[in-house]
């Protein structure tokens, strides 16, 4: 197992709303719908086993890579199916716990143009280290830690005891809204232990609790590798992706969204596959300029359909989007 992801599987239930409106104000989208009324629906899917994490192993599988997945479902029929999930995608799932007395994770998601809200609800899971890990039965070379719920922050302590009795193993931390809400000061030795980050602008913004005039790229990237983070990436939505260039020290590097080959149908997902994909790229070697084309056009694909992996790509497509890439599109220096 070369990369072992690690955080919460889920069920989806896209809501499709043929009503509502988007208000924005102040920077934040608010869907607003009648309160006390019957309010229709357009239609509603159902996709099985995604998550953060999930949707990274996936990734990461559909890249010829071998990937696993830490995870806990319930013993009932959706967590079953999840694991079928995986499966067909080639995920190992020797680390996937079925409980009993569990709910497996049921997230509804309202889908309202190409954008969604999702109401989460973790089910709370008796995470720790499996066994296999702690006597070197499965050593991954990479973790990929993303998304778990409010009731794991011991694990969390576990998995950094672990990982510095394994100094070869590399951290990737793609936090969560839990992960987030406990603190760089709680979390501040994995934050240390962690070797590639990612984050959006948003993000890093309450990470680093930061302030009015201290919104700039280059500041937060800078906060969060202060935190001990060795390469943190930080997304912008339709304005791209930034890092630090590999080659020379502390310079900026920025790639714009690669194009949409047509409308994009949903965004769910696209900062797992954007992530996933540039960690891949690290993985097999490559610099970050390439990683950072790579996660973009990954994530391209994957607002191409509804959910967080239909749209993930092959390494042979992801060469041949690249090898197509339109005029113009290229990794620029920021400072």
């Amino acid at each position: 197992m070369d990369f072992l992801s690690i955080g919460d599987i889920v069920v989806d239930a896209f809501i499709r709303l043929d009503i509502g409106e988007v208000i924005e104000t102040n920077s934040t989208k608010k869907i607003c719908i009648p309160f006390g009324e019957k309010v229709p629906f357009e239609s509603v899917t159902e996709l099985l086993g995604v998550g953060n994490s999930a949707n990274a192993a996936v990734s990461i599988s559909r890249l010829h890579i071998n990937s696993g997945l830490l995870t806990h479902t319930g013993n009932d029929y959706y967590g079953h199916r999840n694991k079928e999930v995986l499966e067909k995608n080639d995920v190992i799932t020797t680390l996937v716990s079925t409980d009993d007395g569990k709910k497996t994770n049921y997230h509804y998601v309202l889908w309202h143009g190409d954008e969604r809200t999702i109401l989460i609800n973790h089910e709370k899971y008796d995470y720790k280290i499996p066994e296999q890990l702690t006597i070197g039965k499965i050593k991954p070379r990479y973790i990929y830690l993303s998304s778990l719920g409010e009731n794991t922050l011991v694990f969390h302590h576990q998995l950094t005891n672990y990982l510095n009795q394994n100094p070869d193993i590399k951290l990737i931390f793609q936090p969560g809204t839990f992960q987030i809400k406990f603190g760089t000061e709680t979390l501040a030795e994995l934050y240390k232990r962690t070797e590639i980050f990612f984050c959006n602008k948003e993000e890093a913004i309450k990470i680093l609790n930061a302030g009015e005039g201290h919104l700039d790229i280059p500041y937060l990237l800078a906060g969060l590798k202060q935190l001990g983070v060795k390469l943190p990436v930080i997304t912008d939505g339709p304005h791209g992706s930034y890092t630090y260039d590999d080659l020379y020290e502390n310079r900026i590097i920025h790639i714009d969204i690669y194009p949409d080959i047509a409308p994009p149908v949903d965004r769910t997902g696209a900062g797992d596959g954007f992530a996933s994909t540039f960690a891949a790229a690290k993985y097999l070697g490559l610099d970050n300029r390439t990683a950072l084309m790579w996660g973009s056009i990954n994530s391209m694909s994957v607002c191409q359909y509804v959910g967080a992996q239909e749209g993930l790509l092959s390494r042979e497509k992801l060469d041949e989007y690249l090898k197509n890439k339109p005029a113009g599109w290229e990794i620029k220096t920021v400072n």
